[in-house]
């Protein structure tokens, strides 16, 4: 079977990985790799197609990623997006100039239907914008296909030299036909056939995993989310008892969790897995004292996961290699490449600089949220463990704003604690990708008992999303959100006040802090 291979080339925006997660919807393999990759190296890769992608610089600046422009005339289809679009109209003697008028989240463009990229969508459609530079003029050989009412060229193509470009993201969930775009290039421009499947991916890594480790033992880090737990699995279907699975609980977990992931996971648990379970609460507590900054947080519970599964290992003995459950999000929001730092991840931007493992294997690392999902329904793990609830690993630190101390993890923990419990009681936490409580760092008057108080607002997340990349608020019952709150606020101590998240993603992050 040909293997088909779209390639993404990264000029530094941040919707890169959800360009080739969108791409890979279509079953068709999709890699991310730099702007300055080599022409030759990418003629062996023999891809089918292109797409450029955003970036946050102007193309006329100098010092701004670019590319060859021998690129444009390897008969290849390129599809260029914002300031992908841009840089083939400039390097193609198109005219791009800072936009009298900047365009920024859903805007209504009109398309020629007549255009391939646009034969599905309707006349009028809306678009995802984020720019401050517009195509002014569009190259010799190209011919617009869309606009706005300030933006002259919103896509244009030059279909004899199989070149596509749109100002708008087709990749994110509010450009409303952008799947359809997508598709539209992948198979009626680049002639994909869509045969890359989920069973694959776990068949080839079991076997690249097999001949990585040989006869050396393996750390996982276990935290008992998602991604740790498909790693988990993975790793010991390929090398079996050669692998132990060390679960850190550093204080930081959601009420009684910790026991729930023993349940799964130990001696008595779902697996024949070397389960060890180190409680680290004091340990990372007395880290964290006077910690305000939530990128140090992150950094600091990032090192001492280190330090302690150093520590294992070491009792162990002679451990080679520490699995992680990195997958694309962590790495992008990490601002690994050349994308912007959004926050670091504690098993990504959050390593310390000396890691006394051979190498870390982040089998997961090119798999989206929904992806690993259907990897580990792949692996046989059963649904309630596959579709629980997200949780990132530094867990709380970054759910409390401010100083973590013993006390604010108790209300945030109880708090949550009952906020799950009344959504799922109303029925509301269906299709919800992530919803949890955060402690604020605000204190407020408030009256209870007829009696003064100052205390912390808690603040309600929730948030429909199927790639964790981008994101809407959700709309909770409100009769549900009143009932949440209105316990809260009685059975948790110190906290007097409830307020409810209505951001999407962007501008915000999925998580608090």
């Amino acid at each position: 079977m040909e293997k088909e291979m779209v390639i993404v080339l990264d000029f530094g925006g941040q919707y890169n990985q959800l360009i080739a997660r969108r791409v890979r919807e279509c079953n068709v393999y999709c890699e991310v790799h730099s702007h300055s990759m080599n022409l030759e190296k990418l003629k062996e890769l023999n891809p089918k197609g292109i797409i450029f992608t955003g970036g946050p610089n102007s193309v006329y600046q100098e010092g701004a990623p670019g590319c060859a422009k021998e690129i444009f005339e390897m008969g290849i289809p390129i599809l260029g997006i914002c300031y992908g679009a841009q840089l083939m109209a400039y390097l193609l003697g198109g005219s791009v100039k800072t936009a009298p008028v900047s365009e920024y989240g859903k805007t209504e463009a009109e398309v020629d239907k007549s255009a391939v990229l646009f034969s599905n969508v309707q006349e009028k459609t809306i678009c995802w914008m984020s720019h401050t530079d517009y195509i002014e003029k569009e190259p010799e050989g190209f011919r617009v296909t869309a606009h706005t009412p300030v933006c002259p060229v919103a896509a244009m193509e030059n279909v004899e030299k199989q070149l596509y470009a749109v100002q708008f993201h087709p990749e994110v969930i509010h450009t409303q036909e952008g799947m359809k775009m997508l598709s539209d290039f992948v198979y009626n421009i680049c002639n994909c056939k869509g045969n890359w499947r989920m069973d694959s991916f776990v068949e080839t890594s079991i076997r690249q995993i097999q001949e990585k480790v040989g006869s050396g033992k393996v750390l996982c880090a276990l935290s008992g989310g998602v991604d740790s737990s498909v790693a988990a699995v993975l790793l010991a279907k390929a090398v079996g008892k050669q692998l132990t699975c060390v679960f850190v609980d550093h204080g930081l977990l959601r009420k009684n969790e910790g026991d729930e992931v023993e349940a799964v996971f130990g001696p008595k648990g779902l697996y024949d897995l070397n389960f060890v379970r180190v409680n680290a609460q004091e340990r990372f507590y007395a880290k964290l004292a006077g910690v305000e900054e939530p990128e140090m947080k992150r950094r600091i519970i990032g090192e001492e996961f280190i330090r302690v599964f150093e520590e294992e290992a070491k009792k162990i003995g002679a451990v080679d290699f520490l699995v992680q459950g990195t997958i694309y999000p962590d790495v992008i929001e990490s601002g690994l490449g050349k994308s912007a730092v959004i926050k670091s991840h504690h098993n990504v931007g959050g390593l310390p600089d000396c890691v006394d493992f051979k190498e870390i294997i982040e089998p997961l690392r090119l798999l989206f949220k929904d992806e690993v999902r259907k990897a580990g329904l792949e692996l046989g793990i059963p649904e309630h463990l596959v579709y629980r609830q997200p949780f990132p690993g530094p867990g709380l630190g970054v759910r409390i704003i401010g100083e973590v101390t013993a006390q604010k993890v108790r209300m945030v923990q109880e708090a949550d604690a009952i906020y799950r419990e009344e959504i799922v009681k109303a029925g509301a936490d269906k299709n919800l990708g992530q919803y949890f409580a955060a402690l604020t760092n605000m204190r407020s008057v408030g009256v209870m008992g007829d009696e003064r108080t100052y205390d912390y607002a808690v603040v309600l997340r929730a948030v429909n999303t199927s790639d964790f990349m981008t994101a809407e608020a959700a709309q909770i019952p409100w009769e549900a959100l009143g009932t949440v709150a209105g316990r809260i606020v009685n059975e948790v101590k110190g906290v007097n006040r409830v307020l409810y998240d209505c951001t999407g993603k962007p501008p915000a992050t999925i998580e608090f802090e």
